[in-house]
């Protein structure tokens, strides 16, 4: 049979952060797709930075904003002859979504321009759907590929970053113009069914993220004995919405009990020089490490020395870190915030506080330094159940077989 081809868009890619991408992909041409990859932004880092892994996928994804004013032109000249209504179609669309706001115009006009780029691109290697990951201005671009080209269009929504300014980022005339929609938590499903009329729920699909258990696998007699230091684990970006601050907050409570606690930090991002002031205000930055970004290749060892894992975020989707650290059977605590409690099952296979709760963050932390045999427990629960619900490549079989599903319904 003729290989199920679509054409992916992502704002920037390979990205760190974005690395459950980078392995949907592998898995779906794995499953017989034919998959090719289109990028707005550059990668991340520089390519002798990447992976070998990235690198590969780097050297064979198309990014558009490499093409440059000239390649933009001739791609607006060229759609222009082959399809005048469809930029019509669009420059009206583009006009619609901007209303008075003149910055709001230029960036619509801009979309365009890396639209007809991408429709080019796809009709150059015989590309008929356009799947675009999270519903920010990637999506806006591809809901015009679809207007100029009239190709299928769909999306992956995460959240919560797209639910924040639905209006502004016109996540409402999104979900209306895409044909399906595959929605990663129950929460994510829910924000979208908020947005749009009943009619349009039968196009939200839930496909779960995954994590590699072949790479991820569970560490033996996890948390089973008292340690005489406890190591503490968090991956994830250094940004406001990651609730770190939270967490240094609680690890001074802990020194100050006397609980012998040091914590690893491992990303980059915005917050950096705020938290190393803030950990030198609470004068526990001996105890605290801040690692950087870490690429997958190098991640292992950091979850394989944590006796614990914690995520104290104000704002998640459904983290793929916090599916790794389970899966490798480190306990895990995080907040009662958008899909995590989809995931982590409060005293079943981890622990869940409230977001902002320093204390209640430290206590929980406190009950897991005291009780290595719960920490076993959750571990081992928490294990088994990232390879009952979140296995990648389970998960990615059902995204396999909605995405085939949707296109032939389509055709």
């Amino acid at each position: 049979m003729k290989p199920i081809a679509i054409a992916y868009l992502i704002s920037r890619y390979p990205a760190v952060s974005h690395t459950f991408i980078l392995r949907e992909v592998q898995q779906l041409r794995a499953l017989g797709f034919r998959i090719d990859v289109a990028s707005i932004n550059p990668p991340d880092r520089p390519l002798s930075s990447l992976t070998v892994e990235e690198h590969q996928e780097a050297r064979q994804t198309f990014y558009v904003k490499k093409q440059g004013a000239k390649g933009a032109g001739w791609a607006l000249l060229k759609t222009l002859c082959q399809r005048p209504l469809g930029v019509c179609k669009a420059l009206s669309q583009g006009f619609r979504l901007g209303g008075w706001d003149a910055k709001r115009q230029a960036y619509q006009l801009f979309y365009l321009l890396e639209a007809v780029l991408i429709g080019q691109w796809m009709a150059r290697h015989g590309y008929r759907h356009l799947h675009v990951h999270f519903a920010t201005p990637a999506a806006s671009v591809g809901m015009l590929v679809k207007t100029v080209f009239a190709v299928g269009f769909s999306m992956t929504v995460h959240g919560p970053d797209e639910f924040y300014d639905a209006p502004g980022l016109n996540l409402p005339e999104k979900i209306a113009a895409a044909d399906f929609i595959c929605c990663i938590s129950h929460f994510a499903r829910s924000q979208l069914m908020k947005l749009s009329p009943i009619s349009d729920w039968d196009k939200f699909e839930l496909c779960r993220l995954g994590v590699d258990h072949n790479r991820f696998q569970a560490l033996a007699n996890n948390g089973a004995t008292a340690a005489d230091k406890i190591s503490l684990l968090c991956v994830g970006r250094l940004t406001p919405a990651k609730g770190q601050h939270i967490l240094l907050n609680a690890v001074q409570l802990l020194l100050a009990r006397g609980y012998p606690v040091s914590l690893t930090l491992v990303g980059n991002g915005s917050d950096l020089a705020s938290l190393q002031a803030h950990a030198e205000r609470l004068q526990i930055a001996h105890a605290v490490e801040f690692a950087g970004a870490v690429d997958q290749d190098h991640l292992l060892p950091y979850y394989q020395q944590a006796d614990i894992f914690v995520l104290a975020s104000f704002a998640e989707g459904l983290p793929v870190v916090l599916m790794e650290a389970m899966a490798m059977a480190v306990p895990c605590i995080s907040t009662r915030i958008a899909g995590i409690p989809e995931l982590l099952d409060d005293g079943i296979n981890g622990l869940l506080v409230a977001a902002s709760d320093s204390d209640g963050l430290a206590d929980a932390i406190a009950r897991l330094c005291n009780d290595p045999a719960l920490r076993q427990q959750l571990a081992l629960a928490g294990s088994q159940c990232t390879r009952e619900r979140y296995d990648l490549q389970r998960n990615s079989q059902h995204l396999a077989a909605v995405l085939g599903g949707r296109l032939a319904a389509a055709e």
